[in-house]
């Protein structure tokens, strides 16, 4: 077939409308380039009309990428080999392993939740309002300030029979006595005990005060406690609605922190990677290239659970992802260290299972501290 096809004289890509520079970086071009050898764009000087920019459009979308299709393939098919390659120099071949990553398993968690949205199990719903009645209840009005005020004060000295008034220097560091009742504690006589009892006592005191009063503004909460309006302070009476959002949504709050976990694997990558590098040291490989073998093999899980999300939807159970991660997703682990780093069976069987050691109490301290953060932002 003829490779000298005249090209459509009215198209982007006509001899007529072409420039001697590349619009979009620069580099000199001859008339005779129709894109740009420096940065692939298409060289030509015509103004985008409708029809231009939808068959641009179309054709981005029905073209394949080559880096895609090798990426996921190898990655299915060949564990350990692609990171072999893509530590050898192939990397115009891959897709970027950091990117792909966090790619895939966002994709993965997008489609979950709009597929738990359809099943009507969204978790933007509480108690069956929608989104815009939840917002409207958590919004008030500045009115209702008012309305608030006037009801503090109506009812402030229920509240202080409530609350036992106890003398400075003899509060307990606990907030409840031994019959179970609130115990107030000021400004000052917080100040009397560490930080942590005091942030303890602080929190489980407002806590009290918030449902027994049931006042949600902390500005007016902490004026009636008598309490600093510090941020801090607000802060943490804040976290009564929070904890009525999970109580009443605990499912949407299991979601608010499985949506974090591709950015949690992403941080807690470069801390399992050293014990890779550390067990490993006789091997030629560096630190990052550890690493990709890290983040190719979390591509895989997620790229594997995403693939299994239509049939376990359609069968309403798990029981593909629970494939993936009991027996799977360990397999494919130990083929990739093996395939990668080229050692025995036996050698390859032991440190399997130290990395495994590593990974499960590693990930356990690491989550407890990244989603306390998470919760705590909720």
């Amino acid at each position: 077939m003829s490779t000298n096809k005249p090209v459509i004289s009215t198209g982007r890509k006509a001899a007529k409308y072409r420039g001697p520079e590349c619009l979009n970086c620069g580099t000199p071009l001859d008339l005779s380039d129709v894109y740009c050898s420096y940065c692939g764009q298409l060289n030509t000087t015509k103004q985008l009309s409708l029809k231009d920019f939808f068959g641009e459009f179309i054709g981005s979308v029905i073209t394949y990428d080559s880096r895609l299709r090798y990426t996921i393939k190898d990655l299915l098919f060949k564990p350990g080999t692609i990171t072999k390659n893509y530590a050898k120099g192939q990397r115009f071949k891959y897709a970027n392993p950091f990117r792909f990553f966090l790619s895939v398993s966002i994709v993965y968690f997008i489609i979950q939740g709009l597929i738990s949205t359809i099943t009507n199990t969204s978790m933007f719903t509480v108690n069956g309002s929608s989104d815009r009645e939840t917002i409207d209840s958590i919004l008030k009005p500045p009115e209702n300030i008012v309305a608030l005020n006037q009801e503090l004060l109506k009812n402030d000295l229920e509240f202080k029979e409530d609350f036992i008034i106890v003398n400075q220097d003899t509060i307990p560091l606990n907030t409840k006595t031994e019959t179970g009742e609130s115990v107030y504690k000021s400004e000052e006589a917080l100040d009397t005990i560490s930080w942590a009892d005091r942030t303890i006592a602080r929190f489980t005191m407002y806590r009290d005060f918030y449902e027994k009063s049931e006042i949600k503004n902390s500005t007016i909460a902490l004026d009636s406690l008598k309490h600093n309006n510090t941020s801090f302070n607000r802060w943490i009476y804040d976290k009564n609605e929070a904890i009525d959002r999970v109580s009443e949504n605990p499912y949407g709050f299991a979601n608010y922190l499985m949506g974090k976990i591709p950015f949690f694997l992403f941080f807690f990558t470069p801390i399992l990677a050293f014990f890779f590098w550390l067990i490993y040291s006789k091997k030629k490989y560096t630190y990052m290239e550890h690493m990709v073998l890290i983040f190719h093999v979390f591509s895989f899980v997620f790229l594997a659970l995403l693939i299994c999300l239509i049939p376990d939807t359609l069968l309403d159970d798990a029981i593909f992802a629970a494939i993936i991660f009991a027996l799977i997703g360990p397999f494919y682990f130990y083929k990739a260290l093996r395939n990668f780093y080229n050692q025995g069976r036996l050698v390859t069987i032991l440190k399997f299972v130290f990395l495994n050691v590593i990974f499960v109490v590693g990930a356990t301290f690491a989550a407890i501290i990244f989603f306390s953060i998470t919760a705590a932002v909720y």
